[in-house]
């Protein structure tokens, strides 16, 4: 049975991961005088064992030694949500999941791929589904992209139209001003040979685009007769200095990703993604082409890291009153325009 809260109580948390993503959701969390942090866990040696305080810079966190496996956390089994930012496939965190899940806590991940796992993992996301049902506990799978810029808000905007024909998303990012995972991510430095292999191996890239594609699709209602997906370097034009790369010119500044969904031949989709060092410009742009066409544009884009760690923390209090299960992101829980 789902654990339920004493009004006066606190959640209690855990942060499983603390790289830096992991990090500022802590220093968000610990921050709220609504959460209690009570254990963290991270299995790299130069954290492992550490104060929290000290490694969040928060001394309201100080106390709390940071394990390295959810079984040596000291407050394990007391726990009612783990803020899980580890990994972002679902095959490599499902253990880590299953073991949340059985020692009766929901879990809030920043896994990418369980934003929409069905098409990835679909044996893992049922088993993860009937999991938490059987615990009554709830997993949900966030972030910003996917999880928000390029497809939850999106189709929130549908809400207000009678009839949607075509939607058109358009993300620049300025990967120099961006953490340094971001920048070896996009391939920075790097030349389009060793890009392409990288790309070939899954070692290098953003995850979730075409997740965030089908996600807009099934939710619109639209069978999709085929799906084109690529992946290509962006070339720096002139020598730019980050403050942990420098890149030459001819050099991989970064990453164009691009996926359209397609009916009766027009791409009635596309997600246009596009992440380097040196963008003259960062921004969100959604199209939507229907009755009413609108069109919204983020002026500098959304901030990824900050938004990551934020739609985490702020997930919480979802993780602990929704239904038990996978919550199911094929039914979102607001109004959006649906196939006559």
């Amino acid at each position: 049975m789902r654990r339920r809260l004493v009004k006066e109580n606190r959640p209690k948390v855990i942060l499983y991961g603390l790289g830096p993503i992991g990090i500022s959701t802590g220093k968000i969390l610990a921050q709220r005088q609504s959460i209690e942090i009570v254990s963290a866990i991270e299995i790299a040696d130069d954290k492992a064992g550490k104060d929290l305080g000290e490694l969040l810079g928060i001394k309201a966190a100080r106390g709390i030694t940071v394990s390295k496996t959810l079984g040596e956390a000291k407050n394990y089994g007391i726990a009612d949500v783990v803020v899980h930012t580890t990994s972002s496939f679902v095959e490599t965190v499902f253990p880590q999941l299953e073991e949340i899940i059985s020692g009766g806590m929901n879990c809030v991940s920043s896994t990418e791929e369980l934003f929409f796992p069905i098409l990835k993992a679909p044996d893992a996301t049922r088993k993860i589904d009937e999991l938490a049902k059987k615990y009554g506990v709830t997993v949900v799978g966030t972030g910003v992209n996917p999880g928000f810029v390029m497809d939850t808000l999106p189709l929130f905007l549908t809400g207000v139209c009678e009839r949607v024909d075509e939607v058109h998303i358009q993300r620049r990012v300025d990967a120099s001003k961006r953490r340094l995972p971001l920048q070896k991510k996009v391939g920075a430095t790097l030349d389009a040979d060793e890009f392409y292999k990288r790309v070939e191996t899954g070692t290098l890239g953003h995850i979730g685009l075409r997740e965030s594609l089908q996600y807009l699709a099934v939710n619109l209602g639209w069978n999709l007769d085929d799906i084109e997906e690529q992946v290509d370097p962006v070339i720096s034009e002139k020598d730019i200095t980050t403050e942990y790369f420098h890149v030459k010119k001819g050099q991989v500044a970064g990453i164009k990703h691009i996926a359209r969904g397609f009916t009766n031949g027009k791409a009635v989709l596309s997600l246009d993604l596009r992440m380097y060092v040196g963008a003259e410009k960062s921004f969100d742009r959604i199209t939507i082409g229907g009755n009413p066409s609108l069109e919204i544009e983020v002026k500098q884009g959304t901030p990824g890291d900050i938004a990551t760690a934020s739609i985490l923390a702020n997930s919480v209090s979802l993780a602990m009153h929704a239904d038990p299960g996978l919550i199911n992101t094929k039914y979102p829980m607001w109004p959006h325009c649906e196939k006559l």
